[in-house]
């Protein structure tokens, strides 16, 4: 089990908490002391008022604040949790992962997928309904792009002709990418394309505000990464594919710090169930809390569990 954690959620009334150069520094000091693998932001170039103001996350642009972690830190991998790809045209979001793969010496892990908030897709003139659709012809377009040759790509929503992407990635053939949703359409374009699949715990009302499946117990998560081996084994597929979980008592929104014993209890439930990446927040008032529990985590979760110590 390896770990991605949040960096830190963005506080526009207090931009120098987590959004500053020395901030980034000091949480990504924190975070490569701890032993942490990964840390990981996310994607709303233009989120809604309302869900603003009932408690969603504000984010800063993913590849600007995972350029800066690059430029401050070693060996922090650098993941996208998610970029939303009918965002921006592919040839875009490949020439951004690119270089800051290149920049970082290739740290980039390339989550991506579909997105759910119409406010946010009207906002940025993106058909909402074809989302699914646009992701399929983005995945196909950036591997294309990422082999470094002249790209001619006819699709329903992109047009190349003879273009090339230079620099390439560091890691070749790009870097992994992980397809997040719990849907089984989801699942099977992350085994068709993709190194990985990130689902995250939705219950009820999130499931439906997201518009994926519900996904509420770790016997479900298991079921589904089955399916997705399965899946993996009929289309004689033998290069790694991971799982990336969020543990279902510690998302984004879950304001209080487990115990160390409860943590180290669901990472390894989540590990039995075929997990290979867990995405960890923690509570974050402030850069000082943030701080103290990337460290506390390091201490007494990671030296307690397999192969950390």
């Amino acid at each position: 089990m390896r770990i991605s954690m949040a960096l830190g959620l963005n506080q526009f009334d207090n931009p120098a908490e987590f959004m500053s150069v020395a901030a980034i520094a000091e949480m990504a000091r924190a975070l490569e002391t701890a032993g942490i693998d990964a840390c990981y932001v996310t994607d709303h170039p233009a989120p809604a008022h309302a869900w603003l103001a009932a408690g969603g996350h504000s984010a800063l642009d993913p590849f600007v604040q995972l350029t800066a972690v690059a430029a401050v830190s070693t060996k922090l991998k650098l993941h996208s949790q998610i970029v939303v790809l009918p965002y921006r045209n592919p040839f875009l979001t490949a020439k951004a992962a690119a270089s800051l793969d290149v920049i970082s010496g290739g740290r980039m892990i390339m989550g991506v997928g579909v997105g759910y908030m119409k406010a946010e897709f009207a906002a940025l003139g993106v058909p909402f309904e074809k989302r699914g659709a646009l992701v399929d012809e983005a995945l196909q377009a950036m591997k294309l792009a990422w082999t470094g040759e002249p790209v001619s790509f006819t699709g329903q929503f992109f047009d190349a002709q003879e273009v090339q992407l230079l620099p390439l990635p560091v890691q070749r053939p790009h870097p992994p990418i992980w397809c997040g949703g719990n849907s089984e359409k989801a699942i099977r374009r992350a085994v068709a394309w993709c190194d990985g699949w990130a689902p995250f715990p939705a219950r009820g009302k999130l499931s439906a505000i997201t518009g994926t499946d519900q996904l509420t117990s770790v016997a479900e998560l298991a079921d589904k990464i089955a399916f997705a081996r399965d899946l993996c084994a009929e289309q004689g597929r033998t290069r790694p594919f991971d799982v990336c979980m969020v543990p279902f008592d510690m998302t984004l929104y879950n304001g209080t710090r487990l115990n160390a014993q409860a943590i180290i209890d669901q990472l390894e439930e989540l590990a039995a169930a075929g997990v290979t990446w867990s995405a960890v927040a923690l509570p974050q008032n402030d850069r000082g809390q943030y701080v103290e529990n990337v460290l506390w985590f390091g201490e007494e979760v990671l030296s307690r569990i397999g192969g950390r110590a």
